[in-house]
């Protein structure tokens, strides 16, 4: 008997030793495999000066929260045209600085790099925003029709009606108490929800008070706020350790809110669907909204989209049709409130162009030129998404003879190239005459890049374009926007651009 059990003792010290062995094994493998990456990185990088790394952390500890923005323009300052930036010992991406570049980038037609983008993909799917190749190519296609010139002009009642409940609501607020700021991200969010809404979805209001579009708003937040959290911290990079956090438990938790959300939009477009009939009958419509024309889509084969593929561009579409044109109307707002002689100028035009009428309509949205040069002005200074990556699919060689290859990654940072002085004259001044006529053809092609450039840039600018002008043309007929000097914001790429504290302004009813 106790020699059983000694062989048995015996055994399970072997099976220990070969699994600890095995595990030894393993670490070495992985190291060997990290020293060989992070070998092949700096001889990627080695033409290109950066601010020095920490081998492990890389560049992580030298940026705070809040300040990434502030440190990223001091380096675009010392390396004017890109820098390697480093998350963590073993991840470096090329950040681009300077328009030339950025040209180059953005020719180059490359894929969205997975390494940050991949994160996205629990949320909004394989969709436009992250698809490539072919597939990318045949959504494009199907989808661009939703955003003709046809398709888009009715949306501008839809929106100006949404932009009145919200300052119907702003007009209440400030009757009670004229001295409290309000902060806008919030009450803009929900109102170009609602006019995605109404406009893609033939959604019908309950004035902007619905509980499932104040969750879903929240969830969105979450989402960006998870998300660019999750691509700065090393350890949340690894799906295990991840889910096993509290914030991979929230991220989770948010995309169900969300999935909720647009499962049930597109569900109810079915039954209507069914409900009707043939698809025939719904082509009849006054105007097709997106997602009718996502359900009729059919590409040369009589194919359409997939339902996993109908979910993914709905979700994408609900995120940036909402949250990006959001963030572009709260900067505005924030701009027109810290330069009041422009402000006024604008108010003047919309006014001289609208005559007696209260609401702005589509034929106005082209009257109204200075009005739409503080609207790139703001975009300049203040991009909705301050920054996005690619990862190279073939070699690529820069204006001055640096190159990178395959595989390498690439962001450009929208936010430095709008601010680089090399291009903008006193560029942290708001100056909308730079984008006057004779100024613009002067400029270099890719130094105002707010929707991106080349292939794949932003399909639906012109619909952002013409909801900013809607918006901001209602809010100005009805009030003066002050800034409020006690809560100045503080700008953050939380996916799209925020503001840590949020953008609280005064505002003022004009009698």
């Amino acid at each position: 008997m106790l020699s059983l059990l000694e062989k048995m003792d015996t055994h399970f010290l072997q099976v220990l030793h070969i699994f600890i062995g095995l595990i030894i094994l393993f670490g070495l493998l992985q190291i060997i495999k990290l020293y060989r990456r992070k070998k092949e990185l700096l001889k990627n990088f080695k033409s290109f000066l950066g601010p020095s790394s920490h081998w492990l952390y890389g560049h992580n500890r030298e940026i705070h929260r809040g300040q990434e923005l502030k440190k990223s323009l001091e380096w675009a300052e010392k390396y004017p045209y890109a820098y390697p930036r480093w998350f963590g010992g073993f991840v470096a991406v090329l950040v681009v600085n300077h328009p030339d570049y950025a040209k180059t980038v953005f020719g180059h037609g490359d894929p969205k790099a997975m390494t940050t983008y991949k994160f996205f993909l629990p949320w909004i799917g394989k969709g436009l925003l992250i698809l490539d190749g072919p597939k990318w190519f045949q959504h494009r296609r199907l989808l661009t029709p939703g955003f003709h010139y046809d398709i888009l002009k009715p949306y501008v009642a839809l929106i100006a009606d949404s932009t009145k409940v919200m300052l119907d609501k702003w007009e209440k607020m400030i009757d009670k108490d004229a001295t409290k700021s309000l902060e806008m991200f919030e009450h803009v969010s929900l109102m170009t929800l609602e006019s995605i809404m109404k406009c893609a979805f033939s959604y019908q209001s309950k004035g902007q008070t619905h509980r499932e579009l104040d969750s879903y708003i929240k969830a969105v937040y979450d989402l960006t706020y998870l998300v660019s959290q999750r691509v700065r911290t090393l350890l949340y990079r690894i799906d295990l350790i991840y889910r096993c956090t509290a914030a991979g438990r929230s991220f989770l938790e948010a995309c169900r809110v969300a999935h909720q959300h647009t499962d049930k939009v597109i569900e109810e477009r079915k039954k209507s669907f069914r409900k009707e009939g043939e698809l025939e009958k719904i082509k009849q419509k006054r105007y097709l909204d997106f997602l009718d024309i996502l359900l009729c889509a059919k590409d040369e084969n009589g194919v359409g989209l997939s339902d996993e593929d109908l979910r993914a561009e709905v979700d994408t579409f609900m995120f940036e049709g909402h949250d990006t044109t959001a963030s572009g109307i709260s900067w505005l707002l924030y701009a027109m409130a810290q330069n009041p002689e422009h402000q006024q100028r604008c108010r003047e035009e919309i006014k001289e162009t609208l005559g007696d009428r209260d609401t702005i309509h589509w034929d106005d949205l082209g009257k109204i030129p200075y009005t739409t040069m503080c609207i790139k002005e703001s975009l300049r200074l203040y991009p909705p998404v301050p920054g996005i990556s690619r990862q190279l699919s073939k070699p690529i060689t820069f204006c001055d003879g640096r190159s990178l290859p395959k595989g390498s990654l690439v962001a450009i940072n929208i936010y430095c190239i709008h601010r680089n002085p090399s291009v903008w004259q006193d560029p942290e001044v708001f100056d909308p005459t730079r984008f006057s006529s004779e100024k613009s053809s002067q400029r270099h092609s890719h130094a105002f890049v707010p929707f991106a450039a080349g292939p794949r840039n932003c399909i639906g600018q012109q619909f952002a374009m013409n909801e900013m002008k809607v918006a901001l043309a209602q809010i100005l007929l009805r009030f003066e926007i002050l800034p409020d000097p006690a809560k100045p914001p503080v700008p953050i790429p939380q996916v799209v651009l925020k503001s840590q504290n949020g953008i609280h302004l005064l505002l003022k009813k004009l009698s």
